[in-house]
C-alpha cells in the first residue's frame, strides 16, 4: 500500500472519528449510531499503520492488491451501516404508523363526544 494512500487513510479515519465525538457532545448524534462510524475508523487507522497485515491478508483472498481490500472493507462497512440505518428508518417508520392510527382513534373518539 503506497504511502499517499496510508496517509489519506490516517486523515480521514481522524477527522471522520473527530466528526463522531464533536456531533456527541452536540447532542446531534447518539452513541451507539456513532459505534459503527468508530469502529470503522479504528479499523482504518489499524489497516494504514499496519499495511503488511493488510498485504497478507489480500493475498490470502486472492486481491491483485492491497488496495483493493481495503476499498473491499471499506464498502462492506459502508453496505453494513446501510442495513442498520435501514432497520432503524423501519422501526421510525413503524412508531409513525402507531401514532397516526392512535391520532385517527383520539379524533374519532372526539368527534363522537
Amino acid at each position: 500500500m503506497s504511502v499517499t494512500l496510508r496517509v489519506i487513510l490516517i486523515i480521514g479515519s481522524f477527522v471522520a472519528f473527530f466528526l463522531c465525538v464533536t456531533k456527541i457532545k452536540q447532542s446531534k448524534l447518539k452513541v451507539e449510531n456513532s459505534v459503527t462510524w468508530m469502529l470503522g475508523s479504528i479499523l482504518l487507522i489499524l489497516m494504514s499503520i499496519f499495511s503488511n497485515v493488510v498485504g497478507w491478508f489480500a493475498n490470502l483472498l486472492g486481491f491483485v492488491s492491497p488496495v483493493n481490500f481495503v476499498f473491499f472493507i471499506i464498502i462492506a462497512f459502508l453496505l453494513i451501516q446501510t442495513f442498520i440505518d435501514n432497520i432503524h428508518i423501519t422501526a421510525l417508520n413503524e412508531k409513525i404508523k402507531d401514532l397516526d392510527h392512535y391520532i385517527a382513534l383520539k379524533e374519532h373518539e372526539d368527534k363522537k363526544d
